[in-house]
């Protein structure tokens, strides 16, 4: 049992610090009653941590708090997704936060999806999966609908209006992802566009 323990230990140290996991991660290797045991085991050893039923986590710690901190947020969001097979979206103040336009993690934080309405306690925040049109959740690349979101969150003044949305997004495309979103996003809101042809460096 040890051996094995060390086997799926591997596999999820090999995916670093702050990843979210599921069993359902591993049932391409193993059965489901060994992931089942070995996580449950892991978990008690401290190796892992359980971020609430079914998923858990190898969480980041802190050198100078002297302590693990809390569960990623979209990690634990992307664990749901892998389990349950959804399509996810990080939604308002999520897509801020992972795009760097705020740094305050709010309390509730939402995803859009084509799943059912969810929610999850998760350490001091709330995750919640918001059942949505599947334009809402079905764009092609990451990075489309996480901008798309965080326009439509900050709303058409604000965009408009401040220069600093527009350069920190344009800091976290390069020109090849940029082809991609332009051609990804075309669907979005008129203005939404508009703003991602100038995140883009296009003009109309």
């Amino acid at each position: 049992m040890q051996s094995f323990n060390n086997k799926v230990i591997s596999r999820i140290y090999g995916r670093g610090r702050g990843w979210a996991f599921s069993s359902n991660d591993f049932v391409e290797y193993f059965s489901r009653s060994q992931i089942d045991c070995a996580l449950s085991e892991l978990c008690r050893e401290g190796k892992i941590r359980r971020v609430c039923r079914g998923i858990y986590d190898y969480p980041k710690f802190s050198a100078l708090l002297r302590q693990d901190l809390s569960p990623d947020f979209d990690q634990v969001a992307q664990a749901f997704a892998r389990k349950f097979n959804w399509r996810i979206q990080p939604s308002g103040n999520a897509a801020l936060n992972l795009l760097g336009l705020s740094t305050q993690v709010p309390g509730r934080l939402v995803y859009l999806s084509d799943g059912p309405n969810r929610h999850y306690d998760i350490a001091s925040y709330t995750l919640e999966f918001k059942k949505s049109a599947l334009k809402d959740v079905g764009f092609k690349y990451r990075e489309s609908g996480l901008i798309v979101q965080a326009l439509k969150a900050l709303g058409q003044e604000r965009v408009d209006d401040d220069d600093v949305v527009i350069t920190t997004l344009r800091k976290q495309l390069d020109a090849t992802a940029c082809k991609r979103v332009l051609k990804d996003a075309v669907t979005a809101t008129g203005w939404v566009y508009e703003a991602i042809k100038r995140v883009c460096g296009e003009r109309g």
